[in-house]
C-alpha cells in the first residue's frame, strides 16, 4: 500500500498489545496465505491492482471476484435474491420517499451495522445535517448510543420536516441505486464502500474501527472519491462538507471519479471481464476440482 499511513492501518493491527487477540489471528493467517488453494477477495482488478499484484506473487490462486453483489446478475432465476449482508430488519419505506426526490439531491447516511457513538457525536451529526439545508435519508439503529435509544429532539424534527427522513434500517443497493441519492456519509465499512462505487456514489467518511480507517484512505485519496470527517465531529464541519459534497467543485470531480470506477466494477463483472473470468477460474480450477 503506497503512501499509507499508521493512522490508516486497522485498529487491530495498530495495537501495541502484543497478545491481542485479532492480531494474532491476523498474523496466523497471514502466514497460510501462501499454502491456500484458493484466496477469494471482493474487489475488482482495477480497484487494486497495486495491492493485489503483489499477493498473487505469493500465491497465485488468488481471485478477484466482485463487486460480488454485481455477480448476482449471472445467476439465473433470482436464485440468491434472499442472500444479503443485512442484519437488521428493513424497512423499504424509504424508497417510496426517494421517488419524492430530484435527482442527486438526496444525501443517504448510515454508519452500518455495529458501529456506535455517542450522545454528543449523534448531536453534531444531526444539526449538521440540519443545517446543510439539504434533503437526506438518516438510517439510526436502535442501539447506534452504546445501546441507548436514539432519539433527536423536537426542534430537529421541526427543522427538517419535509426534507429528512430518518429510519431504523433500508434495503441499501436500492438506495443507492436510486438516482435520487447524491451522496454517502457512511463509516467505510467494506460492503458500503464497494457499493458506493459500484452505483457511482460519493462519499463522506467517518470511519470507526476494524478495517475502516484503511477502506477510508484509499477513497479520499487512491480514489478520489471522499472527503474524511473528524473523529471528534462538529456540526459546522459536518455542514460545510456536505454542502460541497452535493454541491461544490471538489464534489463533482469526486462524483466524477465516483462515476469512472462504477464503470469500472461494470466491466469487470461483465461477460468476459476481469471478475467473471476469476470466478469461472475459481469453480473450475477449484472448486470442481475437489
Amino acid at each position: 500500500m503506497k503512501d499509507i499511513r499508521l493512522r490508516d492501518f486497522p485498529s487491530f493491527i495498530r495495537t501495541t498489545d502484543i497478545n491481542d487477540t485479532m492480531l494474532n489471528y491476523l498474523m496466523t493467517e497471514s502466514e497460510t496465505m501462501p499454502r491456500g488453494s484458493a484466496i477469494v477477495l471482493n474487489t475488482y482488478d482495477a480497484l487494486e491492482e497495486y495491492s493485489v499484484n503483489p499477493l498473487i506473487a505469493i500465491n497465485p490462486r488468488i481471485f478477484t471476484v466482485g463487486p460480488l453483489h454485481l455477480m448476482q446478475q449471472h445467476v439465473p432465476n433470482g436464485q440468491l435474491k434472499d442472500i444479503g449482508s443485512s442484519l437488521w430488519k428493513e424497512d423499504a419505506s424509504c424508497i417510496q420517499w426517494l421517488d419524492t426526490k430530484d435527482i442527486g439531491s438526496v444525501l443517504f447516511v448510515n454508519f452500518g451495522s455495529i458501529t456506535v457513538m455517542t450522545k454528543e457525536q449523534l448531536t453534531e451529526f444531526g444539526w449538521g445535517l440540519a443545517n446543510s439545508q439539504k434533503d437526506f435519508l438518516w438510517i439510526t439503529r436502535p442501539d447506534i448510543v452504546g445501546g441507548d435509544e436514539a432519539m433527536m429532539p423536537q426542534e430537529f424534527i421541526d427543522e427538517t420536516k419535509g426534507r429528512g427522513m430518518v429510519t431504523s434500517w433500508c434495503p441499501q443497493e436500492q438506495v443507492l441505486k436510486h438516482p435520487a441519492i447524491g451522496g454517502f456519509l457512511t463509516h467505510s465499512g467494506w460492503n458500503s464502500t464497494i457499493e458506493s462505487i459500484s452505483y457511482g456514489v460519493p462519499v463522506i467518511c467517518w470511519p470507526f474501527f476494524a478495517e475502516q480507517q484503511t477502506n477510508c484512505r484509499y477513497s479520499c485519496v487512491e480514489w478520489e472519491i471522499g472527503m474524511e470527517i473528524n473523529t471528534d465531529v462538529k456540526r459546522d464541519e459536518v455542514e460545510s462538507q456536505v454542502r460541497e459534497l452535493m454541491d461544490g467543485v471538489k464534489g463533482k470531480m469526486m462524483k466524477n471519479k465516483a462515476l469512472e470506477w462504477k464503470k469500472k466494477a461494470e466491466e469487470a463483472v461483465a461477460v468476459g471481464g476481469s471478475s467473471y473470468r476469476n470466478i469461472d477460474k475459481l469453480i473450475n480450477d477449484v472448486l470442481l476440482k475437489k
